[in-house]
């Protein structure tokens, strides 16, 4: 199995590109997100010394359609968002990856985690070699052990699984029996089920070349 770490240069056209550049201290930071059809709604964080300006840049521009503040404070803002721009998720079908969150961009650049085979790892780089931006690979780890394959959040949800008899046959909890077990809402705890499931499917199914 193998992590990696990833930097590439944003396309100007990009709203968070754009907003990069112009608040070039400023981290943003994509925590969520998903495709609804021709458009994306998102879940972001801005570390910045100037939230409103940051706020207000967003309300006004063209590719955001709607922007809601959901925290603030003088060095941050949590807001929701949607926007047409879908590139990221157009990025990710291409090169048959899964998107890691947090996603963060700084002055147009942004970084992504791929934790995968060396076959996902290789198909990753060539479509990247393929594409006319520039990218880095910022770190490599090729890992054979299991401790460091699962998130924390993922193996404390994978536990509760475990404890609640979620795998058990027949089950003897519900999904949503399960979320309240550890404290998050149903959707949250499908999706870091899931994620969790692929990546150990994956590094089971990876044999001998997870130590290439």
């Amino acid at each position: 199995m193998i992590s990696a770490r990833f930097r590439i240069r944003l396309p100007e056209h990009l709203w968070v590109s754009e907003l990069s550049r112009q608040f070039s201290t400023a981290e943003f930071t994509l925590l969520s997100g998903f495709r609804v059809g021709s458009r994306a709604l998102e879940l972001g964080e801005v570390a910045t010394g100037a939230p409103d300006s940051v706020v207000e840049a967003m309300r006004t521009h063209p590719e955001i359609t709607s922007c809601d503040v959901l925290e603030s404070d003088p060095e941050r803002v949590l807001t929701k968002y949607e926007t047409p721009q879908t590139d990221l998720y157009d990025f990710a079908e291409t090169s048959a990856l899964t998107i890691e969150f947090p996603v963060e961009v700084r002055d147009g650049w942004y970084w992504f985690d791929l934790t995968g085979t060396r076959a996902e790892f290789d198909e990753l780089r060539a479509t990247l070699d393929a594409m006319p931006r520039p990218y880095e690979l910022e770190s490599l780890v090729t890992r054979t052990d299991t401790d460091s394959l699962l998130t924390d959040r993922q193996r404390e949800v994978l536990r509760a699984a475990v404890r609640e008899g979620y795998f058990t046959v027949p089950r003897e909890c519900t999904l949503a029996e399960l979320a309240d077990s550890i404290g998050v809402d149903k959707s949250s705890a499908s999706e870091t089920l899931r994620r969790a499931e692929a990546r150990l499917v994956k590094w089971f199914l990876s044999g001998p070349e997870s130590s290439q």
